[in-house]
């Protein structure tokens, strides 16, 4: 039976690259984007370059509804998930808000993707060696969390706020791979390195366009970023390996904040009672 790969953001970038090659490995991916146009464009390259399988089911990662209906169409649809690559990601200068009312970048980078992840669980602990993948960034070294001010409504900054979302991250990362020990599931978070993707630029106002133009050249390919994704998704010398966080297929630090196992285990309660209304799945079934 083909594997199936679940990735989030699969229409640019790292996601798209990522998409391209494991389905060029045999995986049918099933490509979890926002945009309908944007998506069916990469839809038709990741088949054109990879030769392989994949298709594209539409969701907004900022709007806990819409992920939710993702979760129940694609349960309907299949029984397994052998991998799922949480990779969407967004930046803004400005600060904004998410269709629930969250600073956009925690509401998008984490807790869509929490909800996105909590609702397959059982899908995911029943295929046998299903594996999870969250793309964070070395950005989290500068998050800080503050469970009193999510909304960021005083003093915004736009890289205090991907710093947190990317903190959020690999604290996810590993208080899940906490949580299923002894499920046979591994969950490991990496950091791509600088990669030329559309992540600065705004998506509503094209703002950020000829900066990105300008350090392009210095940047990495998304194919490049992506060989330690690919790595974690497919090597067996990682099989058994859980909890960790890479960068250029090595085990690597991460800040005093991400160890904190407390914050972890408060940033998981915090997360599982705002998502709570759109929950379709208990822990217990996972």
């Amino acid at each position: 039976m083909k594997k199936i790969a679940l990735v989030t953001g699969a229409n640019s970038g790292l996601g798209k690259a990522s998409a391209t090659e494991l389905a060029r490995r045999g995986y049918h991916v099933v490509m979890l984007c926002r945009s309908e146009q944007r998506g069916r464009e990469a839809l038709q390259e990741i088949l054109s370059k990879s030769g392989g399988s994949a298709e594209l089911l539409l969701a907004d990662l900022g709007d806990m509804a819409s992920v939710a209906r993702f979760c129940e169409a694609y349960i309907s649809k299949y029984d397994r998930l052998d991998l799922l690559v949480n990779c969407a990601g967004v930046i803004t200068l400005d600060r904004r808000e998410t269709k629930d009312g969250f600073e956009l970048q925690f509401g998008v980078n984490h807790i869509g993707h929490y909800l996105l992840t909590r609702n397959l669980l059982p899908t995911i602990t029943r295929t046998p060696g299903a594996r999870i993948i969250v793309v964070s960034s070395g950005a989290h070294k500068i998050g800080k969390m503050d469970f009193d001010q999510l909304d960021m409504k005083r003093g915004y900054s736009a890289f205090a706020a991907y710093g947190r979302s990317k903190l959020c991250n690999i604290l996810f990362t590993r208080e899940l791979a906490r949580r299923l020990e002894g499920t046979g599931v591994t969950v490991n978070s990496m950091h791509p390195g600088a990669v030329a993707s559309n992540i600065g630029i705004d998506r509503d106002t094209g703002f950020g366009k000829t900066v990105m133009r300008l350090l392009r050249p210095f940047f990495q390919t998304p194919e490049k970023a992506a060989e330690t994704l690919i790595y974690l998704a497919t090597s067996d010398e990682v099989s058994e390996v859980t909890g960790q966080y890479y960068y250029r297929l090595q085990p690597a630090k991460i800040s005093k904040r991400a160890s904190d196992d407390e914050l972890a285990r408060k940033l998981w309660e915090v997360s599982e009672e705002i998502v709570r209304p759109y929950l379709i799945s208990s822990l217990d079934e996972s």
